[in-house]
């Protein structure tokens, strides 16, 4: 078992080669800048190069920087002033590396374009209502807001904006920002967030309301990167040197349009930087191709090893523990009331708490987030299994002279293997469920095609992530009574055998 579950936390072990690891936010811009990054890099002759996408909001990303989960991540200078170092104002480049120094990180490759945050309606609603500036929404009594976690939660985000347009008694909604503008258009909110090189600003159905009181600084787009990058990438960071005002922000916004509009694949459109947009009109890949992508046996394998070590360290502690709750009644209420608490948690709470707590992102807290979840079927199994066996068979136990321990392994245990195995059974198929949140953090798995499809509101991305871990699902129920089935038989030709 120790071996089993080296393995499968191996390949969560970052930092521990020379790696290129890239992270990138929830959002298609994010997403495609990480892509641009890394195809830039394998470009330069490097073949070890990682994309770690959406891993989070800014919060999540800058630590993942700090601790080396990552090497490098696109950020914006206003991100990393007002929300990253607390700044009320948005300093030069070399001001923001002194600030930035004492993390080991620095800033730079400014990319070209400027990325700021807005607000949008519907041209309709807006023209209806005459709101053109963000100013006059103080006077649309009954307007629903929805805006995207990161947004809600940014210090120069929605509390700022909150506090400059006098809008107190606003009361927003959380909206992933992949879904909002067909929220805008369905009618279900009226005032969203945007990034002015959204796509979909192209049109003219949405109206991005005036900042008229000047809330939200320029964000120009740069690559934020731990301070030894240079040195311990040589041969990559030339490259990357050469992305420096490559991307104007009409081509930004075209190459998210290819994404959100085309449905192409984040990896697509970056290999269109260097064709200077000449194939954005390729049509989009189908979800039997997305579907089976190259990266399905990647996701696989973590996926697989998600579940493998979350459930051998549920085996390793709920079984004794079934056991011990069993034994000793008193003790075992308290043991059954703990693991049925931890089922109450929300998932992604519990992630938070244990990167919070770990100071990692990736596969460990991941796997110990599944573990918690997957021990409460195990327990109650294993400690429901020994309480159904007869008395006679433990007093057959005593009367053969056997020590408890004994009596246990030899008779009690194998009796309730089958109520064990279903508990076992319970508690791998939740965690193939479960397993997709790891993408939140960067732990890879289907998970990672799904929270990419909401991102861009892609439901061919969103398929090709759900329908694998529903198959891997049905595997695991599968094989579970396969293997419940043999053990039946065999146990049946044992009582039997002459």
């Amino acid at each position: 078992m120790g071996i089993g579950l080296s393995c499968c936390l191996g390949y969560g072990n970052a930092g521990a080669d020379d790696t290129l690891r890239v992270g990138s936010k929830r959002f298609t811009e994010s997403y495609i800048l990480a892509e641009v990054i890394a195809r830039s890099a394998r470009m330069a002759g490097v073949s070890a190069v990682e994309h770690k996408p959406g891993l989070g909001n800014t919060a999540i990303l800058f630590q993942a920087l700090k601790t080396g989960a990552i090497d490098v991540y696109p950020e914006y200078t206003g991100t990393i002033a007002l929300e990253l170092l607390g700044l009320d104002y948005v300093p030069r480049l070399a001001e923001l590396n002194q600030l930035l120094k004492p993390s080991g990180l620095a800033s730079g490759i400014p990319l070209g374009f400027s990325n700021s945050y807005g607000l949008a309606m519907h041209e309709e609603l807006a023209e209806t209502r005459g709101v053109r500036r963000i100013s006059d929404l103080a006077g649309f009594a009954g307007a629903r807001y929805g805006f995207s976690a990161e947004f809600l939660g940014r210090r120069d985000g929605w509390q700022a904006l909150r506090r400059a347009y006098g809008l107190d008694t606003v009361s927003p909604r959380s909206l992933e920002h992949g879904l909002a503008y067909d929220a805008l258009v369905q009618k279900r909110v009226d005032v969203i967030d945007v990034y002015t090189t959204d796509a979909r600003l192209a049109t003219s159905q949405f109206r991005v309301l005036q900042d008229d009181r000047g809330h939200f600084p320029e964000y120009q787009a740069v690559l934020i990167y731990r301070a030894d990058f240079p040195e311990r990438f040589a041969r990559i960071w030339p490259a990357l040197r050469q992305l420096e005002g490559r991307i104007s922000v009409p081509q930004m916004r075209q190459m998210n349009a290819a994404v959100e509009v085309q449905g192409r694949s984040f990896a697509a459109v970056a290999e269109d930087l260097d064709s200077q947009g000449t194939r954005l009109a390729k049509s989009a890949d189908s979800l039997w191709s997305t579907l089976f992508a190259a990266d399905l046996p990647r996701l696989t394998v973590q996926h697989l090893s998600l579940v493998c070590a979350s459930l051998l360290l549920s085996m390793a502690a709920g079984v004794p523990l079934g056991i011990l709750a069993q034994r000793r009644p008193g003790l075992g209420a308290w043991v059954l009331g703990l693991t049925g608490m931890l089922q109450t948690i929300p998932s992604l709470a519990l992630l938070a708490f244990l990167v919070a707590t770990l100071d990692r992102i990736g596969a460990i807290p991941a796997i110990l987030a599944l573990f918690l979840y997957s021990l409460l079927p195990v327990v109650r199994n294993t400690e429901s299994a020994l309480s159904s066996i007869g008395s006679n068979m433990r007093q057959a136990g005593d009367a053969l002279g056997m020590h408890p321990r004994q009596r246990m392994l030899l008779i009690e245990l194998p009796l309730a293997l089958p109520g064990i195995l279903a508990g076992i059974k319970t508690a791998a198929v939740i965690n193939v469920g479960t397993a997709t949140i790891a993408a939140f953090i960067g732990a890879g798995g289907y998970g990672e095609r799904i929270v990419s499809g909401l991102a861009v509101n892609d439901h061919h991305l969103l398929l090709a992530g759900a329908i694998p871990a529903a198959l891997l699902a049905l595997l695991v129920e599968w094989g579970f009574r396969l293997l419940e089935r043999r053990w039946s038989l065999l146990s049946f030709s044992g009582r039997h055998n002459p």
